[in-house]
């Protein structure tokens, strides 16, 4: 199982970040646990200065913007 944490203060590109990895986990049969982190000083202890942010196995993915498929796919790899 892959650990996803989304992080990001709940506004739209948060969400729809969520819901494109959520999309892109089932898509590809992809066992993913997802967890959406709101709170400005978590966020900001994983050095995330814009959202939304990705961590993938306590690594971070993504940093600002809504990221495509394609790269989302690439992190599960």
């Amino acid at each position: 199982m892959i650990d996803v944490k989304v992080l990001g203060s709940g506004c739209a590109n948060c969400k729809t970040t969520q819901k494109l990895i959520e999309e892109v986990a089932s898509e590809n049969g992809i066992v993913i646990k997802l967890e959406k982190v709101e709170d400005i000083a978590k966020i900001m202890s994983y050095g995330i200065m814009s959202t939304p942010g990705v961590i993938v196995d306590g690594k971070i993915t993504h940093a600002g913007g809504i990221p495509n498929k394609k790269s989302i796919l690439s992190w599960f790899k």
